[in-house]
């Protein structure tokens, strides 16, 4: 056997203690903050709920929003008017709803930062997850926007968050599931619509696809619920509009006296401008129900939100409403004549009209 030589031992010796001495070196903690955040961990300043936070920080949770396989409920915080850190407080438990959890929640945090509002997109294989998360989400970056107060800058999407309002509508429900719309007033305009509900499933999946955007766009172009259906979307874009003025609705009566609305459907002077629906007026071959806007003392538009329908009902319906609202506004009462082989559903038009009359005190 070879023995080693005693100088090359000593050699080998020096080299070992060096590399020991590099490597403790490059074990050593980094001082650099930003490089912590870029691993994963939260700054301090957004620790945990209750800790002590940097001035202008903010801690807010929206509500726990009820998915088919249980409840999501979103944490933000936010600091200098931005989203800075999200998370989720709950989610769906047990069975596969972990893993897809697992899976999904990280995503939804991370997208949420990135995008500084609920305009993200779901996560594959956790739809109903990832609608929960967008609704309490959206429903924090609401309570953020309402106690920020002068110079918050949370608002969704806005430039100017103290004009900035953001409001949901009713869910209207359709033959296919439930619509729901969200809409941002900014300046008196609708700077920003979207859905957080719409029919889901089968054909439905690929209807909705082409109809919401399309129905999002025109409800920012036209500034009103006004606008046309979308072709092979009837009852989609039926339920839209509906929940659509309903936000419009909301947001004109909360603008308060003085405010300069502009959610006012239809009218130059919002504050004079009053939008009133109508009892639903039970017919033989369905419900007729009409909203009118009024403003000094005559009615500037008229439209029904439910009208007969199926089968020949829908021709009828698409003859007759577009007059009966065109009589309403240029009769400014409900004494107008019946549409010509629309008997019931003009009987019925005309006894929710004048309830809305009423109503407005006209």
């Amino acid at each position: 056997m070879r023995k080693s030589h005693p100088l090359r031992r000593v050699v080998l010796a020096t080299a070992a203690t060096v590399s020991g001495v590099v490597l403790l070196l490059s074990l050593k903690p980094s001082s650099d903050p930003s490089s912590a955040a870029a691993g994963g961990a939260a700054p301090p300043a957004a620790s945990a709920q209750g800790g002590a936070q940097a001035a202008g920080t903010g801690m807010v949770t929206g509500d726990a929003v009820k998915t088919q396989y249980g409840a999501v409920q979103v944490r933000l915080t936010v600091a200098g008017g931005k989203i800075t850190k999200a998370e989720t407080v709950q989610s769906p438990k047990g069975g596969q709803s972990d893993q897809i959890t697992a899976n999904a929640v990280p995503k939804l945090n991370q997208a949420t930062v990135a995008a500084q509002s609920a305009e993200i997109d779901a996560v594959s294989g956790a739809t109903y997850t990832s609608t929960g998360y967008k609704q309490s989400l959206q429903s924090a970056i609401d309570k953020a926007n309402a106690s920020a107060g002068a110079g918050s800058g949370a608002a969704e999407g806005s430039g100017n968050a103290q004009a900035a309002k953001t409001v949901t509508g009713d869910a209207a429900q359709t033959q296919y599931g439930a619509v729901q719309v969200r809409i941002t007033v900014s300046g008196g305009k609708i700077t920003k619509a979207e859905t957080v509900q719409a029919p889901k499933g089968g054909q439905s999946d690929q209807i909705t696809a082409n109809a919401v955007p399309k129905l999002n766009q025109a409800a920012v172009a036209a500034g009103t619920a006004d606008i046309d259906a979308v072709s092979g979307a009837t009852y989609t874009s039926a339920g839209y509009k509906k929940s659509l003025q309903s936000a419009l609705d909301k947001a004109k009566a909360s603008a308060g006296a003085g405010a300069e609305s502009g959610a006012a459907e239809g009218s130059g002077n919002a504050q004079a401008a009053k939008t009133v629906t109508g009892d639903a007026a039970q017919t033989q071959y369905g419900a007729v129900q009409v909203r009118i806007t009024v403003s000094g003392g005559k009615i500037t538009k008229a439209e029904t939100v439910q009208a007969p329908k199926g089968g020949q009902s829908d021709q009828i319906t698409a003859n007759a409403v577009p007059k009966l609202n065109q009589a309403a506004v240029a009769a400014g009462t409900a004494d107008i004549d019946a549409v010509s082989g629309a008997t019931y559903t003009s009987a019925g038009y005309k006894q929710s009209l004048q309830s809305a009359l009423d109503q407005a005190g006209g």
